[in-house]
């Protein structure tokens, strides 16, 4: 169909195509089409069966799941790797950085590729460099840890692949609460992962007496997720779920897609509430295992590792207080969000607010009752990780329903590469940084070592608050910006006989106001 004219009734045009044309001069969530294209015709199936798309939701949370297995495994064995490659907090850190600014660096690029071109395909050529490079992490003598941060760099390539992609995917699969269900199933599984990379990864370290077969568990179960990547995956038309398998034509450019997302207020406030929590975590991920460690020694609980393999009980409490943590805040928030959305419209930046401003006196309390009781520590920590874990799936949600289905990906992307580029891509590095430097003001002691990086954790608490204040600003616009990008993001209509209703055309006005008319 043209962009812009009248549009004939469904019985001439058997395939309707939904167009959010550039030419057409239209603002982000309107369009010209004919109202009978927003129903789908007498006897119309979907393109994807129902049963093939929570298969492909399956493959893509195995998937999900080793994606941060992986990336957290490193966290899990760090102390072995700091006494291997004999290095100090700052140095230690760059292996998080590195494998991060890769992966933000090249999200903007498959956010482009992947909302002109065969996303499965994209993901399959990410997930074979994945694997390979993380394969090739284990394999790094102790002469050599330049080649480790370069492999770390290498591996986020092939995750920037999948993490910018897979969301859209799904949101091309289902609609309303189902959506919401199946999103929050997906990012479930980063807590999940995480919390099951620091468990593998100390276990297998310990069993072995080698941190690097630790490194090579991910890959061997990558192999299994390729294949079923491949085989049962599909690619559904852009805007599928919304338009009943039909699909949306997109002829905007990158510059267009990038000035029509700066122009959406809930993505770029809600954005900056992603990337304080991606510093949070992060920071948090990558230290509380060591900061817990230094803990038991400055109590006198445990001795201080000398030579690896180091004591992995912390590890493994920190991860599996990570997966609970995940499951029930992802569960707990995805179910506040479907019961308050309809009474409230701006609910779910409320409830990502709400979890990153309860979470910062947690944290705090956290770290300074550290040095007398490790159980209480945990308590907080499992409270603060609750209340953190809340936001994973409504974060996603609210991308989703706010931006039009051509323009996911880039959103996605854009997304990521922020949150990455001012949120976990320096936040490891920033606290090691900051303990190393108050850790040189006093001669070196366990006791101080503690300190130090106590000291610099104090960072999470503040940029949580500042996280929550980015999302209750959201709350201010969420309902105009969902309002906008209606058409393409609510479920359809109810099928209605075509024959019934007359066709009506929507312009869009100058003023705003649109015309129906009736077809002769």
């Amino acid at each position: 169909m043209e962009p812009k004219g009248s549009v004939t009734s469904p019985r001439d045009i058997p395939i309707p195509r939904w167009s959010l044309s550039s030419s057409s001069g239209l603002h982000y969530g309107s369009f010209v089409n004919s109202l009978s294209s927003l129903t789908p015709q007498a006897g119309e199936k979907a393109s994807i069966s129902p049963r093939r798309a929570y298969i492909a939701v399956a493959v893509l949370c195995y998937i999900n799941l080793l994606n941060y297995m992986e990336r957290y495994t490193i966290a899990g064995v760090l102390l072995n790797i700091q006494k291997f490659f004999d290095i100090n907090d700052s140095i230690a850190a760059l292996l998080q950085t590195a494998f991060i600014c890769s992966f933000l660096l090249l999200a903007p690029l498959f956010g482009y590729l992947g909302d002109r071109y065969n996303r499965k395909y994209i993901m399959i050529g990410g997930l074979c460099v994945w694997l390979v490079t993380a394969a090739g992490s284990s394999l790094v003598t102790s002469s050599l840890f330049w080649l480790l941060m370069l492999l770390r760099a290498l591996v986020g390539v092939g995750e920037a692949s999948y993490s910018t992609i897979a969301p859209t995917i799904i949101g091309d699969l289902f609609v309303g609460t189902q959506r919401s269900a199946m999103i929050c199933v997906f990012y479930i599984f980063i807590p999940v992962g995480s919390g099951l990379g620091y468990i593998t990864g100390a276990g297998i370290a310990t069993v072995t007496g080698d941190w690097r077969w630790a490194l090579r568990v991910t890959p061997i179960m990558g192999l299994v997720g390729l294949f079923l990547l491949v085989f049962l995956c599909p690619n559904p038309p852009r805007g599928a779920a919304e338009t009943h398998g039909e699909g949306v034509t997109e002829q905007s450019s990158y510059l267009e897609d990038i000035k029509y997302l700066l122009k959406n207020k809930s993505y770029v406030l809600s954005t900056l509430g992603v990337t304080a929590t991606a510093f949070l975590v992060g920071a948090l991920g990558f230290w509380t295992p060591n900061f817990l460690s230094r803990a038991q020694v400055f109590q006198g609980l445990q001795l201080p590792c000398k030579t690896e393999p180091c004591n992995p009980t912390d590890s493994y409490i920190f991860g599996a207080v990570t997966v609970v943590t995940g499951i029930l805040g992802g569960c707990l928030g995805t179910g506040l969000s479907r019961w308050f959305r309809n009474k409230v419209p701006n609910a779910d930046p409320l409830i990502c607010a709400v979890g990153l401003l309860g979470s910062a006196p947690c944290l705090f309390i956290a770290l300074f009752v550290a040095s007398a009781n490790i159980p209480t520590t945990y308590v907080f920590i499992f409270i603060g990780e609750v209340l953190i874990s809340l936001n994973w799936a409504v974060m996603a949600d609210i991308l989703l329903y706010v931006v039009v289905p051509t323009r996911r990906s880039t959103a996605e992307a854009l997304q990521i590469s922020v949150c990455h580029l001012l949120g976990d891509a320096g936040s490891p590095y920033l606290v090691g940084v900051i303990s190393d430097a108050i850790r040189r003001s006093k001669p070196t002691t366990h006791s101080w070592d503690f300190d130090s990086l106590k000291y610099s954790l104090l960072l999470c608490p503040f940029v949580g608050i500042v996280g929550g204040v980015f999302f209750l600003l959201t709350a201010f616009y969420i309902a105009e910006d969902r309002k906008a990008a209606l058409p393409l993001v609510e479920d359809p209509p109810p099928p209605q006989d075509p024959s019934s209703e007359p066709s009506m055309e929507l312009k869009n006005q100058g003023d705003g106001n649109k015309a129906g008319q009736k077809q002769p």
